[in-house]
Formats: structure tokens, C-alpha cells, sequence
């Protein structure tokens, strides 16, 4: 008896170490592989610091700039504070740039960089997006970690992260924008999960379930102070607990506790963020609390008796209530900028209004915003993500709906589920990662920006799914398979459907990742490395630059000159700075931009070529096109669309040269892509 259970602890050992071995090595091949790729796209290392400066676009610029202001003050506290009381980068304000654009990852990558000695061994801009890919490493490994709690073979972990790389595309921005919050935040999510998987499952120890809840309270809390939207996703993921616990599909005991870590960091992260009453007023916080008041009442629900039903409902009816009311209250008393924009986006969005109003069509225009198109979907299908991700879902799906009806009619929990039981939706993390995924599934339904939350999702569950001899075994339960014996069928096919799939995948797939990587790709915008030279030589210090909110970011990084808008979409006075600014391309008279412009106390104005002659491929989602209809300089006719003003387009008419333009801008320079003018000082004006 001895040798047997000392060979089941060595074998129990050795699968636990070669996985965790494998889990690292996965996370570590993917931040090496996304620095090799990085490296080959902008021939980062060949390039100067203004170069390397122009690969981080639009909002990517500001979080960077705000890093390298960090690193020039003369102490970490002085740079803070300038930070926090920040009058240098908009014209006319001063905002706490730490909270208005959540730089906490920028403040401990500049502690990290600063305290460790960095200074005489690597760049701060090499340590900065290593930083970022390292997480993205980690992010790596958590999936690959979920999976295999799940499935219980870390050849499901192997599986996710080769369906996760090879739909980079919809899987990560990394490509795009190295400094996105998101890209700071979503390996601490992952953890989370990886965390809350383990939490919930049945037969864990005590000691493997106290870690599981310490790292879920810790990567909870590192979320939220990551990214300022964080608290929606976990309200998503709140609402899946909150429907498990009303199913009785896992110990209510532990849910409750993940409300309480959701509340204490709510609280902590609300004084630390400078009192964010965003924080305050989502819905999160009225969710949790109003599932903490109903507690008590859920204490008689769940027997199978027809009361206890009519009070299952009368609970959600209640639930729904009072998170609502509370909600409504918070939001009259505590003090907050309530996001219009965000609402007159939804109602246009789900058909129930129209607008004209320039930001939120413009919103409605950006590809993040919009439905996801038949191109995504047919990439995760040449994948194979795609049909086995349906697959495993409907079985999963179908069998926490017979575990719920059970309940309904009274049907106790099993205290231990065997693998020949086929019952895969009894266990509850298992059941609350299909509710998490539907719920995640529909979002991204209707916003194609949440396919970079979704779609790693279902590599997991996917991999999962395939990998789980008990998913195997569900089907063949409802299939009534009798021919062969089903458990020995349920292993066989876990292992080689897998091991199919995985090696198709490496046949197809594996020579374009290697082609990728050895391949150089040219990314050099001479004309923008031009404008910004410019900028830093010619422009006095008291300069303000005027101009699309992308370019601005990119000036305010690669010069540090003040600007009059930046590219963030969450302040409502920004948003209507750009608007303002935006004016630039429409049909409005030189006078009229003028006086926009000196009302920011601008002093330069920078016309884009690539936005006044833009051509674009959805010809209602141009800039101009926008402002038109805003403006009411398009007349509508039977279907056709008709310009309509008094004066040219402003971008078009200022290169003409001629008066009224010349009296109130100088052209000082231009190429092929920008024209920038002085703003005229004295001027006498001309009807």
C-alpha cells in the first residue's frame, strides 16, 4: 500500500511540475516571440529615439510621454506631482493625469526602472515594452493554467496558447498599441480567473483553496487600479457568479466571498485613484451590494418546494430592483461627470435615436465600436477555433441547463461527481465559465472591441473542452453509446483529437509564424520624423500646436510642446475640444476657425493631407463627411447627398493663399503630408 501511494504522489509530482514547467516556457516563448516580432516590424533597434517614438500611435503616445516625463523630474515625488497638477500638455487645464488616464502602470514601470539600476544597462523605452511583454508572457500562461485546472491534462494549455498565436489578430492589440491600458490590465485578469477556476472547484484542499482566494483578492485589485474600465468587466463576471449562486451550482459561502474582495477593492482603489467617483457610481459596486442586502433572503431557496420558486424569483425581481435604484441614487448624490456621449452612443447604436452630433457618429464610425464582420469569424474557422469552440459550448451548455432543472425540482447536489456520472456541467467552475463566456460571447456580438476579451476565452474553453475526457463522456452519455466501452473512448479521444488538431495546426500554421519572424518589414514615415524636427528646432517654447487628436498625441511625445486636445475619449471637455478642433476640415469660414483656434490660445495649426483629401472606404465615416452632417452642410435629396455651404473646406481653401486666409495664418512649413501655419497674432478682420 505504501509503494502505491508514494508512486501516485510521484506521478501526481511529475505532472505537476512538468506542467507549471511547460505553463512558464509557454509564457516565456510568447514575450520572446513578440519581442523578435516587434523588433523585425520597426527595426526598433536601428532606429533613433524620435523613430522608435513614432511607432507608438495615437493614445499610446500620451501614456509613453507621460513615462518619459516621469524619468526627466528630478525626484519620483516631484514628477508625481506634476503629474497630478499637470498644466503642460493641454492648453488652458489643468488635469490630474494620473487619474484622468489611469497611469499607474507608468509609475511602477518608472519606479522599476529607477530603483533596479536600469539606467547604465537598458533604454527606458527597451524596459518599458519589456515590461509589457513580459506581463503578456504571463497572460499567457494564466490561460494556459485555466485550461489545465479544467481539463486536468496541461495539454490543453499547450493547445490554447497555439490557438491563442495564431489568431493573434483577435486575440491581442499588442501589434498595434504596446502602451494600451488593456494590454497593461488583461494579464491580471487572467490570473483572476486562473485564481477564481481553482476557487470555485469542489475537491480542493484548504491550503491550495486559502491561495487561490489570496490571488484572486491581490489580481482583483491590480486590475482595477490598471485599466479605468475594469469594473465593467468585472460587473460581467459578478453577474455570472450572481447567476451560479442562484442556480445552486456552487457553494454560496464562496461567492459571497468573491463580493466581499470586490468591495474591498472598490474601496482601496477608490482612495488610492484620488477619490475616482467613477468607481462610486458603477455598477459593480451597486450590484454587489445589492446582492449583500438579498442575502438573507436566499437562504430559503433552495429546496424544491413551489414557494421556494416563487421566491427564486421574487429574489432576481429584487436584485434587479434594488442594484438599479441604488444605482440611480449614487449617481444623483455623488458628485460625478456623467458620460452623455456614452448614452447617446448606445441609443443611436441600438436603433433607438438618431444623431447628427459630430463625436457620437464618430464614435459610432470606429471599428472597435462596430458589429464584428464575416472576416473574423471566418478566421477563427480556418482555425478550427470557431467549430470546436461551438462544440464544446452546446455540450457544456446543455448539460449546466439539465443541472439547473434538476435543481429546480429539488434534486440535491452529488456530493462527488465520477467521470462515468457524464454530468460535466455539476461542477461549478465549469459552469461558470460557460455563463462567462455567453455573457462575454453576446458583448462582443454587438462591439468588435470585445473580441479581444472574448477570443482568448475561447481558446481556453475550446482547448479545455477537447482535452476533458468528462466532455467526451457527456456526449456519449446522451448519445446512449454502446458499442464500445465509453470511458476508454472518452480518454482515447481526449488525447487524440488534441494531438489532431495540434499537429495541423503546427503543419499550416508553424512556417508562416517562422516566415513572419524572418522576415524585415519597412515602417519608416519620413515625412512625420520631418514634421517633428521641425517642431523641436523652429517652434518657440511657448508654442501651442492645433491639430487632429492623434497628431497632437505624437507631438506632445516627440517634442513635448503643449497641444490643445489629446486622443482620450473619456473626458467630455476633450471630446469637445476635438470636435472644435476638428473644424479644420469642415466647410466653416476663416474667421470662424480662427476664433476656435485663439479660444485655446493656439498658436500653430497643423493641416493632415491623409484627412483633408481622405477617400476611405466607408465614405458616411469620413471626418469631413461627419462634420457636413453635423455642420448641416449636406442636403439629403431622394437618397442623394448634397454639399451644401458659403465657403470652401477650410483645409482646401488655406493652401490657396489667398485673403481672407492669409490675414489670419502664415504658412511656416510644409511637405508632403503636413502643412503647418502660424496663427496670426493682430489681425483685421473682414467680413
Amino acid at each position: 500500500i505504501g509503494t502505491f501511494q508514494s508512486n501516485v504522489l510521484f506521478q501526481r509530482f511529475a505532472k505537476l511540475f512538468f506542467g507549471c514547467v511547460a505553463a512558464v516556457t509557454s509564457g516565456m516563448m510568447y514575450a520572446v516571440y513578440l519581442s523578435t516580432y516587434h523588433e523585425r516590424k520597426f527595426w526598433f533597434s536601428s532606429r533613433q529615439e524620435l523613430e522608435r517614438e513614432i511607432t507608438f500611435q495615437g493614445d499610446s503616445a500620451i501614456y509613453y510621454s507621460f513615462y518619459k516625463e516621469l524619468l526627466k523630474a528630478p525626484s519620483f515625488e516631484r514628477g508625481v506631482y506634476e503629474l497630478t497638477h499637470n498644466n503642460k500638455t493641454v492648453s488652458l487645464r489643468t488635469i490630474n493625469a494620473v487619474q484622468q488616464m489611469t497611469l499607474y502602470p507608468e509609475l511602477i514601470a518608472s519606479v522599476l526602472y529607477q530603483a533596479s539600476g536600469s539606467e547604465e544597462v537598458i533604454e527606458p523605452v527597451y524596459f518599458y515594452i519589456g515590461i509589457v511583454f513580459g506581463l503578456q508572457g504571463i497572460y499567457m500562461a494564466a490561460l494556459f493554467v485555466t485550461s489545465w485546472v479544467m481539463s486536468g491534462t496541461w495539454l490543453a494549455g499547450m493547445l490554447t496558447v497555439a490557438w491563442f498565436i495564431i489568431n493573434r489578430t483577435d486575440t491581442t492589440r499588442i501589434d498595434y498599441s504596446i502602451p494600451l491600458r488593456e494590454n497593461w490590465a488583461l494579464p491580471y485578469f487572467a490570473c483572476q480567473i486562473a485564481a477564481l477556476t481553482g476557487y470555485l472547484k469542489n475537491n480542493i484542499n484548504s491550503s491550495a483553496e486559502r491561495f487561490c482566494y489570496l490571488l484572486v483578492s491581490a489580481s482583483t485589485y491590480t486590475f482595477m487600479m490598471m485599466w479605468e474600465y475594469s469594473h465593467y468587466l468585472l460587473f460581467v463576471q459578478a453577474v455570472s457568479l450572481f447567476l451560479l449562486d442562484s442556480f445552486a451550482l456552487v457553494q454560496t459561502d464562496k461567492v459571497h466571498e468573491v463580493y466581499k474582495i470586490y468591495l474591498f477593492s472598490l474601496f482601496l482603489a477608490y482612495l488610492l485613484q484620488f477619490e475616482n467617483p467613477a468607481l462610486l457610481v458603477s455598477p459593480l459596486l451597486s450590484l454587489v451590494a445589492a446582492l449583500m442586502l438579498s442575502k438573507c433572503l436566499q437562504m430559503n431557496m433552495k429546496k424544491g418546494t413551489f414557494i421556494s420558486r416563487m421566491l427564486k424569483i421574487m429574489y432576481f425581481y429584487l436584485v434587479f430592483t434594488i442594484t438599479v435604484t441604488m444605482n440611480f441614487l449614487l449617481k444623483t448624490f455623488v458628485p460625478h461627470k456623467e458620460n452623455e456621449h456614452v448614452l447617446k452612443f448606445l441609443e443611436v447604436k441600438f436603433g433607438l435615436n438618431t444623431t447628427k452630433n459630430f463625436t457620437v457618429n464618430w464614435l459610432l464610425c470606429q471599428e472597435s465600436l462596430q458589429t464584428p464582420s464575416q472576416d473574423f469569424f471566418l478566421r477563427l474557422t480556418q482555425s478550427s477555433l470557431l467549430p470546436f469552440y461551438i462544440l464544446v459550448l452546446i455540450i457544456c451548455l446543455s448539460s449546466v441547463t439539465q443541472v439547473i432543472f434538476r435543481r429546480i425540482s429539488g434534486e440535491p447536489l452529488k456530493e462527488k461527481i465520477t467521470l462515468d456520472d457524464g454530468r460535466i456541467g455539476e461542477r461549478p467552475e465549469i459552469a461558470y465559465h460557460v455563463i462567462h463566456t455567453v455573457l462575454m460571447g453576446s458583448l462582443a456580438m454587438i462591439l468588435e472591441g470585445m473580441k479581444y476579451l472574448w477570443t482568448p476565452y475561447m481558446c481556453m474553453l475550446a482547448a479545455f473542452g477537447v482535452c476533458s475526457p468528462e466532455l467526451w463522456m457527456t456526449l456519449f452519455k446522451w448519445l446512449r453509446l454502446r458499442a464500445v466501452h465509453p470511458i476508454l473512448l472518452a480518454l482515447i479521444l481526449s488525447m487524440a483529437v488534441p494531438s489532431i488538431i495540434g499537429f495541423s495546426l503546427w503543419k499550416e500554421y508553424f512556417p508562416r509564424i517562422m516566415t513572419e519572424l524572418s522576415e524585415l518589414q519597412e515602417f519608416y514615415d519620413s515625412d512625420t520624423v520631418e514634421l517633428m524636427m521641425w517642431v523641436k528646432r523652429q517652434a518657440p517654447v511657448a508654442a501651442v500646436f492645433a491639430g487632429s487628436p492623434q497628431l497632437m498625441g505624437m507631438i506632445k511625445l516627440c517634442t513635448g510642446w503643449m497641444v490643445t486636445s489629446l486622443p482620450l475619449y473619456n473626458d467630455v471637455d476633450l471630446l469637445q475640444r476635438n470636435e472644435n478642433i476638428y473644424q479644420i476640415y469642415s466647410k466653416r469660414s476663416a474667421e470662424d476657425i480662427y476664433k476656435i483656434l485663439t479660444s485655446y490660445k493656439a498658436t500653430y495649426l497643423i493641416i493632415e493631407d491623409s484627412i483633408c483629401n481622405e477617400v476611405g472606404p466607408v465614405k458616411g465615416c469620413r471626418v469631413k463627411d461627419l462634420l457636413d452632417i453635423a455642420n448641416g452642410h449636406v442636403v439629403c435629396d431622394e437618397g442623394d447627398s448634397y454639399a451644401y455651404s458659403k465657403y470652401g473646406r477650410f483645409c482646401h481653401e488655406i493652401k490657396m493663399n489667398y485673403s481672407p486666409y492669409v490675414n489670419y495664418f502664415t504658412r511656416v512649413y510644409w511637405n508632403r503630408s503636413y502643412f503647418v501655419y502660424k496663427i496670426n497674432t493682430v489681425i483685421s478682420f473682414q467680413s
